[in-house]
Parts: C-alpha cells; sequence; structure tokens
C-alpha cells in the first residue's frame, strides 16, 4: 500500500514595509499589477475599456468638484495597515500641499473611496469594503457596471458600515465628508 504523503504549504505574509522594499529594489513593478491585502500579494484584474473609460469619467466629475478642498488619487496606493495597501480606483484625500510625495497617504486621510466594478464585484464587497470598514474610512463607493447602480456605503462602526444604499441610474449622489 502507498503511504500518501502530507505536505504543507507556508504562505509568507508581508508588511507594508517589506512589500515597498520590493518596490523599491525592482522585484515588483507598476506593471505588475498587485496590492498588498491582509499581508498578501493579490493580482487585480486588468482594467477593460469599460472600467478604464468609467474611472476617467469618475476622476473628471470628481476634479471639477472638490476643486483644492481634496485630492482626488486615481489607482494609487492607500496604507490601511500595517498588511494592507489596496489601490482603489478613486480616492479623495484630505488636501495636503505636498500631495502626500513622502508618504502613501494613510486611511485617516481617505475621505471616500470609489471603486468600479465589472469582474471583480465579489471581491470588492466582500474582501476590500471590509478591509476600508475595518480602517475606518468614512464613506465608500462600489460602481457596479454590471449591475447598473452604485452601491454607497458610510458610517464605519467595529468594522462594518452601518449605513448603505443603492444609487440607480437617474438619481444623485454626493460625497458626505470632503468639506
Amino acid at each position: 500500500m502507498r503511504e500518501i504523503m502530507s505536505v504543507q504549504f507556508q504562505r509568507w505574509i508581508f508588511t507594508v514595509d517589506e512589500y515597498d522594499r520590493m518596490i523599491d529594489a525592482g522585484i515588483l513593478s507598476e506593471d505588475d499589477r498587485v496590492e498588498l491585502i491582509e499581508g498578501e500579494l493579490i493580482k487585480m484584474s486588468p482594467i477593460g475599456k469599460r472600467h478604464g473609460a468609467c474611472v476617467k469619467r469618475i476622476n473628471r466629475i470628481a476634479s471639477e468638484q472638490v476643486g483644492n478642498y481634496a485630492i482626488v488619487s486615481v489607482q494609487d496606493p492607500i496604507r490601511l495597515n500595517d498588511h494592507s495597501e489596496p489601490q482603489p480606483d478613486i480616492a479623495l484625500l484630505k488636501y495636503q500641499d505636498d500631495f502626500y510625495d513622502q508618504v502613501v497617504p494613510p486611511a485617516e486621510s481617505v475621505l471616500l473611496i470609489i471603486e468600479v466594478a465589472d469582474t471583480s464585484l465579489g471581491y470588492d464587497k466582500n474582501v476590500k469594503l471590509l478591509l476600508y470598514a475595518k480602517a475606518g474610512i468614512p464613506e465608500v463607493w462600489i460602481d457596479d457596471l454590471v449591475g447598473d447602480k452604485i452601491e454607497a456605503y458610510s458610517n464605519p462602526v467595529n468594522g462594518k458600515y452601518r449605513d448603505s444604499r443603492m444609487i440607480s441610474r437617474g438619481e444623485s449622489l454626493s460625497p458626505q465628508n470632503y468639506r
């Protein structure tokens, strides 16, 4: 009789500092399309035409609306904690004269996150939304391109958003915390 050998897999959990050193050393580049989520390197979905157009549209509208009250950050990292540095599609950040040129914006600098979901809806709702709530991000919108609606979440308490609402095409939506 054959003996079945047990193989143990060990996952390596990275800190944000280790992740940043991998980028600085050239191990990871912008073209790798990965983000650090709870210590693991997660490959991000490719950006399709519709997704890209939506992000561009939101960027233009947000930039016109917030003026000098906030900074519109597009697909750039934010630091949620020592093990998570996601790259949301859009983040409205508290205004800072240096535009965060020396640091990755921390969670307490984020006013609003917008994730655009065509193929990533489950991941955005079941993984990233929970991370944002735990980090105390005051407001998150998930633009569901397939369902043609926006899911808006606000008021994080104990790692969950207390308030949520669905916005359909034709309805208006404004950030609650950017001024």
